[in-house]
């Protein structure tokens, strides 16, 4: 059965909209927790767009559950992870233009840099997952850098929700054949970005699909249900499926 990361960078994005102190992405960590989350993942951004040093050393002090830390791989970002010891590190694109990350790492393409960034941070003890798109180039790619895991870029099959059934069932065979490559290649199998109550089940039924990171559709409901039962009822659709 899949288990829950609950992505908390919009709390904070709505405390950078004024420059204050709330609401608190650290409080959001605690509330989730208590309502079953598995992990809290935070996505430091070289540009501090939301997530803040503060939230991320706080929070490597106060999360109970797993510590999941986004980040692009740079120097800065390497040096950081290792000082908090995360207990995991997730590897994504970015651009400083692109308003929420736009695609999967092309891991496969930057080979060199990517099997020294993971061979520092598991030296480390850290462990390694790769946001890759369902394609299995960038599977082998992450296996060859020795990345333990790897989490499916799930973008194109959320969209396609808007569209046609057709695109749907064709963006989920594309997970599906890029989780059993994951699976072959002993890496944990994780998956995440535009997954919602209403498309989470069937990403959530893919054979030995270990993690599902979840950020932007919990907040959003938390608005108006607040963070528990956001997280509950994330978690009760996850567990059913």
């Amino acid at each position: 059965m899949a288990k829950l990361g609950v992505n908390i960078d919009h709390v904070a994005t709505i405390r950078q909209a004024r420059r204050g102190n709330e609401p608190d992405p650290v409080w959001a960590a605690v509330q989730a927790e208590l309502a079953g989350a598995d992990g809290i993942t935070l996505h430091l951004r070289e540009d501090r767009r939301h997530i803040q040093d503060r939230d991320a050393r706080i929070l490597r002090q106060t999360v109970q559950t797993k510590y999941n830390l986004e980040m692009a791989a740079t120097p800065e970002m390497v040096a950081l992870a290792i000082e908090l010891q995360a207990d995991q590190v997730t590897l994504v694109p970015e651009r400083r233009e692109e308003i929420t990350t736009e695609g999967g790492l092309d891991v496969a393409g930057a080979l060199k840099r990517m099997q020294e960034v993971t061979h520092q941070l598991c030296r480390a003890g850290i462990e390694v997952s790769m946001f890759i798109d369902a394609d299995p180039k960038q599977v082998v790619a992450s296996k060859e850098c020795g990345a333990q895991g790897v989490e499916l870029h799930t973008g194109p099959y959320a969209h396609a929700f808007a569209r046609r059934e057709e695109e749907v069932q064709a963006e989920l065979i594309k997970l599906v054949e890029a989780g059993r490559f994951a699976r072959e290649y002993g890496m944990k199998l994780h998956a995440g970005h535009g997954l919602n109550y209403q498309n989470v089940q069937p990403v959530a039924r893919i054979e030995e699909m270990g993690e599902l990171n979840i950020g932007h559709s919990i907040i959003s409901r938390a608005v108006f249900v607040g963070i528990g039962d956001a997280v509950r009822e994330m978690k009760r659709l996850i567990t059913s499926a």
